[in-house]
């Protein structure tokens, strides 16, 4: 199925610059906003307890505040609304042991006189815990950029594997940037969301990189921006399909799924939106900026051909006892 119908190839390359300032000036906004604001971490990996509240009408917010208040471990608590009015999260980063674990009943002797409720979730992280799943978060992404890093470069070319990490530095970055300055919580679903991305996007990297290489085979031009224009083009119509059916999928999950899976969810949208862009617009150019010869590959691909041939000549030699 294709959306789009075209009687010569976009002069996409011939933008590239432009795409290419603006992919720079979205990658130093993101680092700025990680490096002064910071990540707002969820209990998961900054350590504390949660306890999720739910009443029957709405709740009393400046009751609950002062209820927790009265007591030391709470004092510092923060109580805000989750997903509706009717329930309130309580944050704390007091440690477990700490608190104890009668938590549940601490909570409920507190909130005794703020109306009926019942407790729906009690999370407890160490901090020690939660310092190594940000340690090993973190080296989760980079080994699976470093794996994704050596994938590529055996099935295609040292160049085309830097261009697609790259792209996927890039994507991983601007996405993150967008979770500190919506202040979304990280957590441990935010950063499932963010190797997602990476997937996601090196899917759609793989198959516009793959669509160059066979028209590097086939079309006779030798430039390589024009046949990186003409390649692209043909895959637009699957990457604009294939974009659009999961950003909508993803929207609903992020509209209607809950509170709980906000943070997912909005990660998610963001990075199937820069992942789209970045295979076309941000992978691409690299390749070219990083001297990709076309003659070159098209060299060693007649080289490995008659290599083959010879071989298959040998074999047959052979089989039919010649040699």
């Amino acid at each position: 199925m294709e959306v789009f119908k075209y009687k010569k190839p976009l002069s996409l390359m011939a933008k590239s610059k432009r795409f290419g300032i603006l992919s720079i000036v979205l990658v130093l906004l993101s680092l700025g906003l990680i490096l002064t604001k910071g990540f707002n971490y969820g209990i998961d990996f900054a350590g504390g307890t949660l306890v999720q509240v739910q009443y029957e009408g709405k709740a009393p917010i400046k009751k609950i505040r002062e209820a927790i208040s009265k007591d030391k471990h709470y004092e510092s608590a923060t109580v805000t609304f989750f997903g509706s009015d009717k329930e309130v999260v309580i944050r704390t980063k007091t440690s477990s042991q700490a608190l104890g674990e009668d938590v549940s009943d601490t909570v409920h002797e507190l909130l005794a006189d703020t109306g009926k409720f019942e407790i729906r979730r009690v999370d407890m992280v160490g901090a020690k815990v939660g310092s190594e799943l940000r340690e090993k978060g973190l080296m989760s992404l980079l080994l699976a950029i470093i794996g994704i890093l050596i994938y590529v470069s055996f099935r295609f070319e040292w160049r085309f594997a830097v261009a697609s990490v790259m792209a996927l530095v890039h994507d991983v970055t601007i996405a993150m940037g967008a979770v500190v300055l919506f202040n979304i919580e990280v957590n441990l679903d935010t950063l499932a969301a963010l190797l997602t991305i990476l997937g996601y996007s090196l899917n759609d990297t793989i198959i516009v990189f793959d669509r160059i290489r066979e028209g590097i085979r086939t079309i006779k031009n030798p430039d390589l921006g024009a046949i990186i224009d003409e390649s692209v083009t043909r895959t637009l119509s699957r990457t604009t399909l294939t974009s659009l059916t999961t950003f909508f999928v993803v929207f609903t999950l992020w509209m209607f799924g809950g509170e709980i899976i906000h943070g997912f969810g909005f990660t998610l949208l963001v990075g199937i939106i820069v992942g789209t862009y970045s295979s076309i617009f941000v992978a691409s150019p690299i390749l070219m900026w990083l001297g990709f010869s076309v003659s070159g590959f098209r060299e060693k691909e007649a080289a490995k051909l008659k290599r083959e041939k010879e071989k298959e000549k040998m074999r047959a030699m052979y089989e039919n006892g010649t040699i």
